[in-house]
């Protein structure tokens, strides 16, 4: 496929296998296995497999290949590796290339289940982990020293969207030999080119913007093909994290109006943001396309768009939160984000429950704060309907 192709272009087309049948859509070979001519062929493709040759579907297939060149391509990385889920893919980027008594720094500010893989799970095996405030350099220059193996943060924080500065972090970190890693998920693959910024790799849980439909998990994790094929493949295909090749049909389909999507998504969490900014029954309205957002700059640098995501703090604390969300009418109540749904979440009972209350706090995830996920509804309704939440709290 030609590199000269846009991103709706690539979206579209890029990837595509057809069989012998000339099909139009995307074909969904569900099979579990793979025949050989002879066992002399079974036993070279095992020992190295040519082009588009697969053995087994945890290891690779031909849906699930589509998918990965067609991300890789629009990431601009020479490599993907489709995982299960989008936490699948974060311990699956991490563990793979980690052993015991490896150095990793990472933001602090991130989702709940990737803060329990730096602090539970690898620190178990013998890893060792710095958390640092993301959004301030100084802190990534003194903990990243010689011998830290990588860093981790997501790109737009969840819930509180801090940004933290992948050119200025990336450069931190090479300088000292680590790899970045980069949790690109709320920053979506059509605002953040994270690569070209500086990552060596990244991932997504494609569950969110990238099926963008809410109807399966998936994640994957891009990068350098020696080090998906030579570092991830091997540790994923052995441990069973591989994506189903049902869910990469259906992942390949949502990246079809992945651009329009996030981009009308964008520009109504603009409109609502500025709706809702200074309404005197919130504290504080949390979107980095607002002037009022500290990395406001940064977030048009980085992505040249505020995002798909918001957040604001409902006075009166997790009562009035809970008031707030259940007069909606429009926009649903889940812990889901990047859907064609509007989606409100309360990250302090929900997503973020396990921190304790101190870590809560150090992370600004207050008892009153909402975490909205706008979706493809039109603006104006969504305004209305959380005007008429917040006239019931």
């Amino acid at each position: 496929m030609t590199k000269e192709w846009k991103t709706r272009t690539q979206l579209v087309h890029e990837g595509s296998r057809r069989s012998q049948y000339g099909e139009m859509a995307e074909a969904i070979f569900l099979t579990q296995g793979f025949v050989y001519e002879s066992a002399e062929a079974a036993e070279a493709r095992f020992i190295k497999p040519g082009p588009d040759e697969f053995i087994y579907a945890r290891y690779g297939n031909p849906t699930v290949r589509m998918f990965e060149d067609r991300i890789a391509a629009i990431e601009g990385t020479e490599d993907a590796f489709a995982t299960a889920s989008g936490m699948a893919a974060v311990s699956g980027a991490l563990t793979s290339m980690l052993r015991a008594g490896d150095h990793v720094v990472s933001s602090r500010a991130l989702f709940g289940s990737c803060l329990y893989i730096l602090e539970e799970v690898l620190t178990r095996y013998g890893v060792q982990v710095t958390f640092v405030d993301g959004v301030d350099l100084a802190e990534w220059r003194a903990a990243c020293v010689p011998g830290t193996k990588a860093v981790f943060f997501e790109s737009m924080s969840n819930p509180t969207l801090e940004l933290v500065d992948i050119e200025a972090v990336s450069a931190i970190a090479h300088g000292v030999g680590a790899i970045v890693v980069v949790d690109n998920v709320f920053s979506t693959p059509i605002f953040s080119n994270a690569v070209a910024q500086g990552a060596d790799v990244v991932v997504y849980s494609t569950t969110k913007h990238i099926d963008g439909q809410g109807r399966a998990l998936g994640g994957v994790i891009c990068g350098t093909r020696d080090f998906i094929r030579g570092v991830v493949e091997p540790y994923m295909k052995h441990t069973g994290g591989s994506m189903s090749p049902f869910t990469a049909w259906i992942m390949l389909n949502g990246m079809v109006t992945l651009d329009l999507r996030c981009r009308a998504m964008a520009e109504a969490a603009a409109r609502v943001a500025s709706a809702l900014e200074g309404d005197a029954r919130l504290t504080r309205v949390i979107y980095p396309g607002l002037y009022s957002h500290p990395q406001a700059d940064l977030a048009a640098r980085q992505m040249g768009s505020g995002g798909t995501m918001l957040a604001f703090d409902i006075a009166g604390g997790k009562d009035a939160a809970f008031r707030f969300m259940n007069a909606l009418e429009i926009i649903k109540i889940s812990n889901n984000l990047g859907d064609a749904k509007s989606i409100v979440t309360h990250p302090a009972t929900t997503t973020h429950q396990r921190l304790p209350e101190a870590q809560k706090a150090v992370l600004g995830i207050t008892p009153g704060l909402i975490r909205l996920s706008v979706g493809l509804e039109d603006a104006q309704d969504l305004i209305a309907d959380l005007q008429a939440g917040l006239a019931a709290i």
